[in-house]
């Protein structure tokens, strides 16, 4: 029983000697300097703060609808050396770019 006690008086002596105060720099330390573009010099709680770049908004839904995919010409055969299947489309697009010839 009385190993209990020790084993919960240290868990909370140790729990307790932590603590909760705003960040100061070290004696004889100053914060960084102010940043070229800045209109004042940020404090310790702004610098620890994290920018948006570093954690962006997750996005789950990465496709508003399905599509099948469209056959790749440049697409590389699989390992095992067979050609691909590539499916057949409907009709040919008139490509507008090309060039026709006279008939």
């Amino acid at each position: 029983m009385k190993r209990i006690i020790v084993i919960v008086a240290g868990a909370l002596a140790l729990a307790a000697c932590g603590r909760v105060a705003p960040l100061k720099p070290a004696a004889g330390q100053s914060l960084p300097v102010k940043p070229a573009m800045a209109q004042k010099t940020p404090d310790a709680d702004e610098l620890l703060t994290a920018p948006t770049q570093a954690r962006p908004e997750r996005i789950d839904e990465l496709m508003k609808r399905s599509q099948p995919r469209s056959a790749d010409r440049f697409d590389l055969p699989p390992p095992t050396g067979e050609a691909p299947t590539v499916p057949e489309t409907e009709e040919p697009v008139e490509d507008a770019t090309r060039i026709s010839t006279p008939q």
